[in-house]
């Protein structure tokens, strides 16, 4: 197993597939998410679809490079490279996303499960807590694993419900794409609104690149950060545009793209069987995106504790730590799913393409062609 991970596929597919398992949580799994920053307008969706995929593939090239470059594998040491002194904007910042994207996988999956498997909310919540503790607790090799084979499994989930919805509903979801149908949206949409949501989307799911960072070890050239970067764009992209193409099928029903989560209102009228494996894979989906995004934390804990006191947190201390993030997540997943994704991440994705996707296009990119520049130049005198 060990083998298989320290190999091509650990260079090339696990940093996408870490990033892919963690996204899903916060990006996808109620259907909210898309409707938000793309169903909702209808037709011209896709090109916010396309807009995320290209922001998705830059950001995780860039991100994986210099990670390398600096061997930088945890966010606080890879943005003090980057911005310097700054790189505490950024922390804040990471860290009212963290917990606010794990506040809407809370609010959503205790709604989920009580829906779907009769679960009383807190039962949900307090058992995924649990899990993520755990995992936290026996550290990064565990969360991998755990993460490649459960992302796969999400995969075929999300695969499954796909089919299920596009293969009733193709025909409404293709009337919508032919007629150019935007009604759900009041006025006009204009093309620049559509990419700015799209723009907005990747804004705050950068949050998830830092989750990451721990793969980009196994890295030694630059070859293998473009082609894992370009394979992460694509894992990162595919549920959306399922997930699209299932909500067009429905459009503009304020049942479907009024609902907390718009993938219940689709699967509804499908056999109970069906309502459970969702309910399983989003209660998945949020060990997931938990556990990653923690584990980046504690990551940059332990880095800070190294500086200073020559130690890292003991495993009992990281679980506590995973264990609180939760439990103040808990607390504010009380306020809904629909407004702390509407607003919430709108405010956040702001924040994130300041401090973390302006500088990487431009600093970023100007180390990285600094060192190629220095490179070429060593080259030629030898």
């Amino acid at each position: 197993m060990n083998r298989l991970f320290d190999g091509a596929f650990g260079r090339y597919l696990v940093p996408g597939i870490v990033l892919q398992s963690v996204l899903i949580g916060g990006g996808y799994a109620t259907g909210r998410e898309i409707v938000e920053y793309g169903a909702k307008y209808g037709a011209l969706g896709w090109i916010g679809g396309l807009t995320i995929f290209i922001g998705f593939t830059i950001m995780a090239i860039l991100t994986f490079e210099l990670a390398r470059m600096f061997q930088a594998y945890d966010y606080r040491s890879l943005m003090k490279r980057l911005i310097g002194p700054f790189w505490v904007l950024y922390d804040i910042i990471y860290l009212l996303l963290a917990i606010l994207i794990i506040s809407i996988m809370a609010s959503a999956t205790g709604e989920i499960l009580e829906n779907t498997l009769g679960l009383n909310y807190w039962v949900g919540v307090i058992g995924v807590a649990a899990i993520v503790g755990v995992l936290n607790f026996y550290g990064k090799g565990l969360i991998e694993k755990f993460k490649t084979f459960g992302t796969a499994a999400l995969f075929i989930g999300y695969i499954i419900f796909g089919i299920l919805v596009i293969s009733t509903t193709w025909d409404q979801a293709k009337e919508v794409l032919s007629s150019g149908d935007t009604s759900y949206m009041s006025g006009e949409v204009s093309l620049l609104s559509v990419l700015w949501s799209g723009i907005l989307y990747v804004g705050y799911n950068l949050a998830v690149y830092p989750a990451t960072l721990f793969t980009i070890k196994r890295q030694k050239a630059r070859k293998e950060s473009v082609i894992s970067g370009i394979i992460a764009g694509v894992l990162m992209t595919i549920p959306w545009f399922l997930t699209y193409i299932s909500i067009l099928g429905f459009y503009p029903s304020e049942n479907v793209l009024g609902a907390s989560v718009p993938w219940l209102e689709m699967l509804n009228g499908y056999s109970y069987w069906v309502i459970i494996l969702f309910g399983i894979v989003v209660g998945w989906t949020l060990i997931e995106t938990s556990s990653g995004m923690i584990h980046a934390f504690l990551d940059r804990i332990n880095q800070h504790i190294v500086e200073k006191r020559h130690r890292q947190l003991t495993k009992p201390q990281q679980a506590l730590v995973a264990m609180g993030a939760l439990a103040l997540s808990v607390i504010l997943a009380r306020v809904g799913v629909i407004n702390l994704i509407s607003k919430g991440y709108t405010w956040m994705g702001y924040g994130m393409i300041i401090v973390y996707a302006l500088p990487m296009l431009t600093l970023g990119v100007r180390y990285i062609f600094k060192k190629q520049s220095k490179h070429n130049s060593m080259t030629k005198e030898m």
